[in-house]
């Protein structure tokens, strides 16, 4: 089992994940910088960039920490550290409190943390990159094997959450079809999930659903249903999730707990989970029996993007570039993308290993990079109505 530390937050996280305003894009508000129209600051690469340059300043600096919402990060420290002699701590910490912290750490003139892995688009882009907190480095011997869009923010790798059931319990397959079919009363409380409120991907993926995948649910209900959906909600999107909300979905603060609860061995009642497809290590170490819900309609899961940038202030900024340098290749990322993700570096091998879920790009809605600062715009709004629904 991954040994993890948690972070516990500091009090009144600052507007974080679940609690951006919907009035986002005035002054002073989360998402401010990019809502006025002021585009990211620009990227940082070297221009006289050199790999045995850095690696000696990096070790004269002597350590390095390491904030990532996933406890893999445990096994890209003992990595990173093997192979330059470098001392790095690497913390699981969920991106809101990461996001606290730093931000407190930049305005006390106090960082510790040196650079931090962001699954919270939104934050990184309408918050914490704007506000100088953090900034986008690109190594620039690998320049030319990341997408352009890829390197402002610069995304380490993408990975995803599905839908996910018990093979043991459900041999000839994922007992669900059809997402709308996880709002009908026979599903009713089998659903486990985190709590969206607390979150952001699944915030995002809410939001994202509303910004361009209203057609896919529309076709789904009528390929389910025969019919044409009707709602007096503004959307199929808000549609779904009020009814999703109401089914009364059993609301975790983990994807581990998700995973237990879903494909554990001693597991009796059929449930679907939505998790990290990072959980199906558990097959594996733990001897659970779960897959992903292959052939899913309109899709198994949703994809998302996930950030890695420096502080601005770090004591060890040479170690954090290093480090940033170190995600961005096979030798790095392998250890995210062990159970399945597809590294920001366009020459490393995608790797996706869960049962049930082998078309990546088929198979997953995908969260649209450009639209996450409006996600988190707009973040308040699907909160509240998440809220008024789940009860």
């Amino acid at each position: 089992m991954r040994r993890t530390k948690k972070i516990v937050p500091v009090a009144a996280l600052l507007a974080l994940a679940a609690c951006a305003p919907s009035t986002a894009g005035q002054a002073g508000q989360p998402g401010g910088a990019q809502a006025a129209g002021k585009p990211l600051p620009a990227a940082s690469v070297d221009a006289d960039f050199d790999l045995d340059a850095l690696v000696a300043a990096a070790k004269k600096e002597g350590s390095l920490l390491v904030y990532d919402s996933s406890g893999d990060i445990e096994e890209v420290a003992t990595a990173f550290t093997a192979k330059y002699g470098i001392a790095m701590e690497g913390v699981k910490s969920d991106t809101p409190q990461t996001a606290e912290k730093m931000t407190r750490e930049h305005a006390a003139d106090n960082v510790t943390i040196d650079a931090a892995m962001y699954e919270d688009g939104g934050v990184l882009m309408g918050q914490l990159i704007p506000q100088g907190i953090v900034q986008t480095w690109v190594p620039a011997d690998l320049q030319d094997q990341i997408l352009p869009e890829d390197r402002n923010p610069l995304r380490a790798l993408s990975k995803a959450t599905v839908f996910a059931y018990n093979t043991k319990l459900s041999p000839g397959g994922c007992p669900i079809k059809n997402i709308w079919e996880l709002t009908e009363p026979a599903w009713s409380g089998k659903l486990v999930m985190q709590d969206p409120l607390g979150k952001p991907t699944v915030l995002s993926f809410f939001t994202q659903l509303d910004a361009h995948g209203n057609q896919a649910l529309e076709q789904a209900y009528q390929a389910k249903y025969g019919e044409p959906l009707k709602t007096e909600e503004k959307s199929a999107a808000y549609e779904w999730i009020k009814r999703l909300a109401a089914n009364k979905p059993v609301l975790t603060g983990s994807d581990e707990d998700i995973s237990g609860a879903v494909g554990a061995p001693g597991a009796t009642d059929k449930k679907i989970g939505f998790m990290s497809i990072s959980k199906f290590r558990n097959n594996e170490d733990k001897g659970y029996t779960q897959a992903a819900c292959a052939g899913m309609t309109p899709f198994t899961g949703f994809s998302y993007p996930k950030y890695v940038a420096v502080a601005t202030k770090s004591k060890h900024p040479n170690a954090a570039k290093l480090y940033a340098r170190f995600i961005m290749t096979e030798e790095g990322v392998k250890h995210e993308i062990g159970e399945g993700g597809i590294s920001g570096n366009s020459t490393v091998q995608p790797r996706v290993t869960p049962a049930g879920l082998a078309d990546w790009k088929g198979q997953l809605f995908h969260t649209d990079p450009k639209a996450l600062v409006s996600d988190l715009q707009n973040r308040q709004v699907v909160s509240d109505f998440w809220r008024v629904n789940h009860r």
